[in-house]
């Protein structure tokens, strides 16, 4: 799972994958709860359904999950990173949930549940880590886990969609293009619009796709500014040291007053796209 270029991009867990620490990964998540919850409602998650969060960080998402299927469902979730796995187990036990939470540290390659074993999957921000023959293989195991009828779920960012302002507008797409001429991480952050002809190929039908804009305007709360100035800094840092624009300077510094992002005119936008399939067959 872990390509060679993971560790410019920082903010790393115990995993070695780029942005997953849970700093990063919170604080992306306080910046975009609303928008993150209407993805997630999209889906059509019922009450009483078991539903496995795979890859699911610090567990953000699993009060949602646990509210959505409630006291006669049961909600379970796995990380690749066990300090993440912990986490989330412990934020879910902070929740009123009648059952014992389930929470493992494991691979979404090779998930440890057998067949059938789910009304629904939910997999958010955790696709864009995957190889091409990786995604193919989740998904399959996402198929393999969830009963006939049931559901699988891929949440992620579109980085194609990233937009800064004021400056170039196409300042970060020019980033991801030039950085997805290798295999990598920025690849595989481009790859999300097209989830909808994955979870095709992987024998799951009718497949529907939609797609989020996460818009923020200046003046930004604290929130959006903690998570966006650092997450910029990081591309800025990495887009200058492939000799891209000097314009990028800019957004080094993320306390910076002169940061775009604190501009009486700043904005900064992300896609964030849900891709929802159904397995196969009849439900028992």
């Amino acid at each position: 799972m872990l390509t060679t270029d993971h560790s410019s991009w920082g903010y790393q867990a115990s995993t070695g994958l780029g942005f997953t620490h849970e700093d990063i990964v919170d604080a992306h998540f306080e910046a975009c709860a609303g928008p993150y919850r209407a993805t997630l409602d999209a889906v059509g998650i019922r009450p009483g359904w078991r539903v496995l969060d795979a890859g699911c960080g610090t567990g953000a998402f699993l009060p949602w999950l646990a509210d959505a299927v409630g006291p006669a469902g049961r909600v379970f979730a796995l990380d690749l990173a066990e300090e993440n796995a912990a986490r989330a187990a412990g934020r879910l036990r902070t929740h009123d949930t009648p059952w014992e939470p389930d929470v493992r540290q494991g691979d979404i390659l090779e998930l440890p549940y057998p067949d059938d074993s789910f009304d629904a999957v939910w997999c958010a921000n955790t696709t864009q880590y995957l190889s091409d023959e990786e995604l193919s293989r989740a998904l399959a195991e996402f198929r393999r886990v969830v009963r006939p009828g049931g559901t699988v779920a891929v949440k992620d960012m579109d980085a194609a969609l990233i937009a800064v302002r004021p400056g170039d507008p196409f300042r970060f797409t020019d980033f991801f293009r030039k950085g997805a001429a290798n295999p990598g991480y920025a690849r595989q952050l481009l790859r999300t619009g097209e989830l909808y002809r994955w979870l095709g190929e992987a024998g799951l039908t009718g497949v529907r796709q939609h797609t989020v804009l996460i818009e923020h305007f200046a003046p930004m709360s604290e929130e959006v500014l903690r998570f966006y100035t650092r997450a910029c800094a990081r591309v800025a840092g990495m887009a200058l040291a492939t000799g891209l624009d000097a314009e990028w300077r800019e957004f080094l510094d993320p306390d910076g007053p002169a940061h775009p992002l604190r501009d009486p005119h700043g904005y900064i936008r992300e896609g964030n796209t849900v891709t929802v399939g159904t397995v196969p067959g009849s439900p028992s």
